[in-house]
């Protein structure tokens, strides 16, 4: 300490001789300045001057350029200027240090021979060698050529977005547990006094340059930039801000510090280094070196690339309908939180070592996958198959159908649907007791499943499983309900798919229904004989019914024209007597004598006339009245449906009408002819009849008038014709 004060009290002396010495030196050149200003020079003459070219600007008198110098009057000029520039440098030890400029001191000797210590490169306390401190920008005097040499470096300039590292080729040893020098007190490397006084170790600094201009001693720090990274076994993207992207974390492992204890995997996190920006508070708090448990979130970061390497990886991503578990191996000391009811795994609240009682959401969350593994869980209801089929998950893909056995001894396989679902509080639980989603369904849900069936199997039938289906899923689905819940899992349903039961089996019992609804066919085949000839039957007496309507129309419209005529008949003989009168009671009164016989003649056979035809009449009326008498007498003996069918069956006599068919098909019942029998002899009736010929179920008769005699007056006789066909009859 008194070495360093007595050099700090000679500095202050020489900085006061310096400053003295300039003073007067300042004089005498202003002295010699003006001595040579006042040197006589020629004038030149007018016509001198219009020669000359003359430059006029705004801001600049006019200056005259003397052409007619003698080489002899320069002289003493060039003598003037050589001892005011020489002077100054050789007997006042003047260097001038520009404003970009630092100024480098090398000492080659002193009076006393002092030398510096072993092990040292520079001197502070004004030993020969390179010094400690630099000249800034400006006039420095007494640092006389013969016994000092001042280097003059350029100022250390570190553009935006870049560091400069720092190597000390002076300084205190760095311990062996360190590889990087501490960071001192020294004005951001620019006193290399207080670097060295301080203690600052020689080799790689902890330290580095952000973004500026800084005046080095580059005699004691090697300053390496991006410019130059590449002369130092560098890349200029290693001197260059670190960037983290917005959807990464930076992986941070540092290459300083304390070793990492036995049993870590990673450093612990340390407070107040602002993100591993200042490696010496990282130092200071405990920092290890090696992998760290804290990571850089998106930024930019001023990071010794010495002290730190970052590796980027992507955020966590938890899907929709997804939790992730945080199975954590770094942290505070195991401390079991999930309580006493559980008792098959341990859970801790976040930040300790181990499985996390609070899972990750949906999300992107920025987690240190070195140190933390995140174990997704599904949400949404699982679809596990026993079977061939493979849900998109792939938790089913070792999953085949069950092979079980049944009571009557019969193996067949089943094809299984179990649907689960894992709460979101519950997925820590499941987590921790099994460690995979993969393992809940190869270690809990295959066994307890499968177990079930084959030893449900052996109490029922295969045609018990067939037939009662429903009721094995049921029972089921009951039972597994329950077993997984112990294991913190909701069952929500169990469906059995296909069954499979041994071929001879279903041979058996697909033959036995085949022959059953054979029977079944048989049995509806016959009911529709029956039926359909129950229809003919209906539609045939539907037809004759129809033709005994007509006849009893028949009959009466009959009868209702028989009585028409014979009305219309009377009337007509009526009139005709009427007209028969009066012609002969005209031809009386023409004739006197002649018309008195004529008129007796006429009178005898006109009396006899009306007296036959009277007759007649009478006879005929007689002879209707009996048959009407007598038809009435029919309907009232026999009634009007039994006398219209006794005529009905006389009119199909006389028309041979026939009521029995040709050709009659019956059932298959071995009493009469079949389908087949009936179609051939339809075919051969076909065959037989004549070309042509058509049979009418009805041919009705024509009516037969005889012929009536003429009277002998010329008038004829009224005449009634009554059909024979019986249609008329009443």
């Amino acid at each position: 300490m008194e070495g360093s004060q007595d050099s700090s009290n000679r500095s202050k002396q020489n900085k006061i001789l310096r400053f003295a010495a300039s003073v007067i030196t300042t004089l005498t050149l202003a002295g010699s300045i003006n001595t040579a200003s006042a040197n006589p020079i020629q004038k030149a003459t007018p016509q001198e001057l219009t020669s000359v070219p003359t430059q006029i600007q705004q801001t600049q008198p006019t200056t005259v350029q003397l052409s007619a110098i003698s080489p002899w009057g320069i002289i003493p000029f060039i003598v003037a200027g050589g001892v005011v520039v020489f002077v100054p440098l050789f007997f006042g030890g003047l260097v001038v240090i520009g404003e970009r400029e630092v100024g480098i001191v090398i000492k080659k000797f002193t009076i006393s021979g002092r030398g510096l210590p072993a092990g040292r490169l520079i001197a502070m306390n004004g030993e020969a060698g390179l010094q400690a401190d630099t000249l800034a920008p400006g006039w420095h005097w007494f640092y006389w050529p013969w016994q000092y040499s001042v280097k003059k470096e350029p100022v250390v300039v570190v553009p935006q977005g870049e560091i400069a590292l720092i190597v000390a080729e002076d300084g205190t040893h760095t311990p062996p547990e360190r590889i990087l020098g501490k960071v001192v007190e020294c004005d951001n490397f620019q006193d290399a006094r207080k670097f060295l006084t301080n203690g600052g170790e020689k080799g790689r600094q902890m330290g580095f340059l952000t973004a500026g201009t800084y005046r080095i001693n580059t005699a004691l720090f090697k300053v390496i930039t991006a410019a130059n990274a590449g002369k130092h076994g560098m890349s200029p993207e290693q001197l260059r801000v670190y960037h983290v992207a917005g959807d990464k974390v930076g992986i941070v492992t540092t290459l300083d510090g304390l070793p990492i204890p036995g049993g870590e995997i990673a450093g612990p996190v340390i407070a107040a280094h602002d993100n591993f920006q200042n490696g010496q508070r990282f130092i200071d708090g405990g920092g290890r070196r090696g992998l760290q448990e804290q990571i850089l979130l998106s930024g930019s970061w001023n990071l010794n690339p010495w002290f730190v390497q970052v590796e980027q990886v992507p955020m966590t991503e938890i899907p929709i309908g997804y939790v992730g578990v945080v199975i954590s191996f770094v942290g505070k000391a195991h401390e079991d939180v999930s309580g006493a009811a559980f008792t098959h795994g341990n859970l801790v609240n976040p930040g300790h070592k181990g499985v996390w009682i609070e899972p990750l959401y949906p999300g992107k969350h920025p987690v240190n996958t070195r140190v933390m593994k995140i174990e997704l869980v599904p949400t949404t209801n699982i679809v596990l198959n026993w079977s061939t089929r493979t849900e998109r998950h792939n938790y089913d893909a070792k999953l085949d159908s069950l092979t079980v056995r049944s009571k009557d001894g019969f193996a067949f396989d089943l094809e299984i649907a179990q649907i689960i679902h894992v709460g979101a509080l519950d997925a820590p639980k499941v987590i921790s007791r099994v460690g995979s989603m993969q393992n809940l369904v190869d270690h809990v849900l295959e066994p307890t499943i499968g177990n079930y069936f084959r030893n449900s199997a052996q109490d029922y039938t295969v045609l018990d499983f067939l037939s009662a289906r429903s009721e094995r899923q049921a029972e089921a689905a009951d039972y597994i309900r329950v077993a997984l819940r112990a294991y913190d899992v909701q069952a929500i349903d169990t469906l059995i798919g296909d069954i499979q039961p041994p071929a001879t089996l279903m041979q058996t019992q697909t033959d036995r229904k085949i022959a059953e609804e054979q029977r079944k066919t048989f049995e509806v085949q016959q009911q529709a004989q029956t039926q359909r000839q129950q229809l003919v039957r209906e539609t045939a007496l539907a037809d004759i019914q129809q033709d005994m309507v007509k006849s009893e129309q028949g009959v009466k419209i009959a009868e209702l024209k028989a009585q028409a005529d014979i009305q219309q008949e009377a009337v007509k003989s009526e009139q005709g007597v009427k007209i028969a009168e009066l012609k002969a009671n005209a031809k009386v009164k023409e004739t006197t004598g002649e018309a008195e016989a004529i008129r007796l003649r006429a009178d005898a056979e006109a009396q006899s006339l009306r007296l036959k035809s009277l007759a007649e009449a009478e006879a005929i009326r007689a002879t209707g009245n009996a048959k009407a008498e007598a038809y009435r007498a029919g309907v009232e003996a026999l009634g009007s449906q039994g006398y219209t069918a006794m005529q009905l069956m006389q009119i199909i006599g006389d028309r041979h009408v026939r009521l029995i068919p040709d050709v009659l098909v019956g059932g298959n019942n071995g009493t009469s002819n079949s389908l087949v029998d009936g179609l051939l002899s339809m075919i051969l009736w076909n065959q037989t009849t004549k070309p042509g010929e058509v049979i009418s179920p009805l041919q009705a008769k024509s009516p037969v008038t005889e012929p009536q005699p003429v009277q002998p007056n010329g008038n004829s006789p009224v005449v009634v014709d009554f059909p024979l066909d019986g249609n008329a009859l009443g």
